[in-house]
């Protein structure tokens, strides 16, 4: 029989269900966009049941057109947006609120208070991260706080939280398993990731009861059976892992030192560290990479909060292009920038900076910039926010980085994959398969259930696509870079009310 794995890829613009085979190759996909939530400037939301009901279509989609008599599906894993924060009745499985998306913040001026009351020093030593609004912690205060009732009914044991990948597995069991991965759990703030466990001093620094946590799992093993929701049989649920961690695990970068960066909606830069976290001096974040058969690593992280999503704005905000990829098209009608830099700190600003109250801005420009300019400006600022991340990273690891390994929808851009060597003047190697977070997620689930038998058979299917090596002068590089940090002094500085 013919068996395939099934990855559940929950975004955060998007749900896609995608199946591999026993090469890792992608034999089909699905994918749709779910409704994006603003209800007050810097505030961001989805509905889980949107989420949920998008992940369970595209899955049942992909089945139903895929697979022939004779054909199965093996395990699924679930990969997803991390942070995102989801509160729900547990006797019901109704969502108590919106969830509250990564990019919020609205509880900025809380962890502006915590950093007042010397509380960071505690939570960095503890949680590897830094304290900010980005993570699932002050999100869920905030919905216990703010939704009448809430904090009595989590009080009663009455609630649940979850990240994405809880909620989904919640939901693809009926009900029948509360759970996360470490490498979700390490990013909620309340995980000590030296202990691998929910942390009391951290439960009660956020006011948050221990009742409505989610039992913290491995990175792969058998969690649980769907119900027959997506096939006319039960699936083993056997793998989750955090979009970033799940793309380090899928460009297999197993061995400490090698470097990943995903260019979705932000841009994530892992290291592995192995099997000991780093302390970072740079502002990174200590992470968990994954754990599988009782062996955990670790992994040094940089967060650009908006990558690919600039592109969205300058799609749906600015309407300068009618589809994402037609950015390349128009950035390549120009030459270079002329001088024009975007610093898209939409939401705040991530690593190495972690301003919370940055905003974005457009500096340098003249009469004679047109949407060629702004679109190459656009590209560029992902390029020059990942530079921002790599050179912090070398400096904790103390080695050179010499190559990159990158993924994600962007990475389809040649002219950005291309600006992207010359700015950081090391490899940058795109894969044969850039969708390494499905791949990582089905990676997991299928080492699990025997599919695969070991981290170095899957190493035998890694194909590099192309190439890029470094095309520009060292004095070029020097004086754009330079544009580039006064562009962000100046995005902090405006958010600044001297």
């Amino acid at each position: 029989m013919t068996q395939y794995i099934l990855s559940l890829d929950q975004g955060t613009t998007s749900s896609r269900a995608i199946l591999f085979n026993h090469a890792g190759d992608i034999i089909n996909t699905v994918q749709q966009e779910f409704t994006q939530i603003f209800p007050q400037p810097g505030w961001v939301e989805h509905d889980p049941v949107e989420i949920w009901i998008s992940q369970l279509k595209v899955a049942k989609d992909v089945v139903a057109t895929t697979l022939q008599p004779g054909e199965s599906i093996a395990a699924i894993g679930i990969t997803n947006q991390r942070e995102t924060t989801i509160v729900w009745d547990k006797s019901n499985g109704n969502p108590i609120y919106n969830a509250i998306v990564w990019q919020d913040r609205r509880t900025a001026d809380f962890c502006d208070s915590l950093k007042a009351q010397k509380k960071d020093a505690i939570i960095k030593d503890k949680t590897g991260l830094v304290l900010d609004a980005y993570f699932s912690a002050t999100k869920i205060k905030w919905i216990l706080d703010n939704v009448v009732g809430a904090r009595e009914k989590a009080q009663k044991g009455e609630l649940a939280f979850g990240t994405v990948d809880t909620w989904l597995l919640w939901n693809l069991t009926d009900g029948e398993i509360h759970a996360t991965d470490v490498s979700n759990a390490s990013r909620t703030m309340l995980l000590n990731i030296h202990s691998r466990k929910w942390d009391e001093e951290l439960l009660e620094i956020f006011d948050i009861p221990a009742s409505i946590l989610p039992q913290v799992v491995s990175s792969s093993e058998l969690y649980g059976n769907t119900s027959k929701i997506i096939a006319n049989t039960s699936i083993p649920v056997a793998g989750i892992a955090g979009d970033q961690q799940a793309a380090l695990f899928g460009q297999q970068c197993i061995h400490p030192g090698m470097v990943k960066n995903t260019y979705g909606t932000g841009c994530f830069m892992l290291m592995n560290t192995g099997e000991k976290p780093v302390v970072s001096n740079n502002n990174l974040l200590t992470t968990i990479a994954w754990e599988i058969n009782g062996k955990t690593e670790y992994a040094l992280e940089g967060s650009v909060f908006i990558g690919g999503a600039v592109i969205q704005w300058l799609r749906d905000g600015l309407n300068i292009i009618e589809k994402s990829v037609d950015v390349e098209k128009l950035a390549q009608k120009v030459q270079d920038s002329d001088g024009v830099y975007i610093v898209p700190a939409f939401a705040g600003l991530g690593a190495p900076y972690w301003d919370q109250h940055a905003r974005g801005t457009i500096v340098g420009l003249t009469r004679g910039i047109n949407t060629a300019h702004i679109a190459r400006a656009a590209l560029d600022s992902i390029a020059y926010q990942t530079s921002d991340v790599l050179k912090a990273m070398e400096a904790d690891a103390q080695i050179p980085i010499l190559e990159l390994r990158v993924d994600g929808g962007a990475t389809v851009n040649d002219l950005l994959m291309q600006f992207q060597s010359d700015i950081l003047n090391v490899k940058v190697v795109r894969p044969k398969i850039i969708e390494t977070t499905a791949l990582g997620a089905a990676y997991l689930a299928g080492l699990a259930v025997g599919f695969w038998k070991s981290a170095d058979e899957i190493s035998n299917y890694w194909q590099q696509e192309k190439l890029f090596t470094s095309q520009m002068e060292d004095t070029t590089r020097t004086e754009l870079m330079k544009g580039w940090q006064r562009a962000v002094k100046a995005a902090i500085a405006w958010s600044k009310n001297d």
